[in-house]
């Protein structure tokens, strides 16, 4: 088993990454990305997963007034690209590195049929991760449609606790430990910054969260 290297995403299962895999060792090759780089464009071929080493990357789709709508930022132990498992032949989306130092290893679609085959597990947590990735993305869309920025602010918040968020025993606040900056936050609930600074600070007033740089509290309700 120490042979496999296992990324941890924040969904808090683990997905294979076949590059330090013997058998696929020599077909796989960590590939490296600076900001604003893509790793495809729409239209493109889906014939890759990708895993996420480090850094973090975008993934989005632009309407035809040219505006770009942000569906997912995405960091290190997350895989995106999965749609070329199900069937879909081109990209309807785009993936770009928002990080000077992204590295990401690309798994042929084969491969990852090949690796599922021959271990249900992995299987299983693909499928898995799949189903909570559209969930999220059709709870986002919804939220988008429907409802005003300080709601899907919350709801963000919200979803942002259940995947880095921790409690603290001390104050009984949930600690949440994150890698968006407020430009990422912002594009996710699809607001400006300024909006953004706005409501996080009309929610510190009211005593709901506190935060710095490096960290978001949920205040603890009496």
């Amino acid at each position: 088993m120490s042979a496999l290297w296992y990324f941890e995403d924040v969904n808090l299962f683990k997905i294979l990454c076949p590059h330090k895999y013997p058998a696929y060792k020599k077909e796989h090759d960590i590939d490296t990305y600076k900001k604003s780089d893509y790793i495809y464009f729409t239209d493109d071929n889906a014939n890759k997963i990708y895993l996420i080493d480090k850094g973090k990357v975008k993934i989005g789709y632009y309407t035809e007034e040219g505006d770009e709508v942000i569906k997912a930022i995405l960091t290190k132990g997350e895989i995106f690209g999965e749609k070329a498992l199900l069937g879909i032949d081109k990209r309807n989306e785009f993936a770009q590195s928002i990080d000077n130092t992204t590295s990401i290893c690309p798994v042929s679609k084969d491969t990852m049929f090949q690796l599922m085959r021959d271990n249900v597990s992995i299987s299983f947590k693909i499928y898995k991760f799949i189903g909570i990735r559209i969930k999220k993305l059709e709870r986002r869309l919804e939220l988008l449609l429907f409802k005003d920025a300080k709601t899907r602010l919350l709801e963000f918040l919200d979803e942002l606790c259940e995947d880095y968020g921790y409690e603290c025993d001390q104050t009984g606040d949930h600690v949440i430990k994150h890698p968006y900056t407020q430009k990422d936050i912002a594009s996710l609930i699809g607001t400006s910054r300024p909006t953004l600074n706005s409501l996080m600070n009309e929610l510190k007033h009211n005593q709901i969260i506190d935060f710095n740089r490096k960290e978001i509290r949920l205040k603890k309700t009496a």
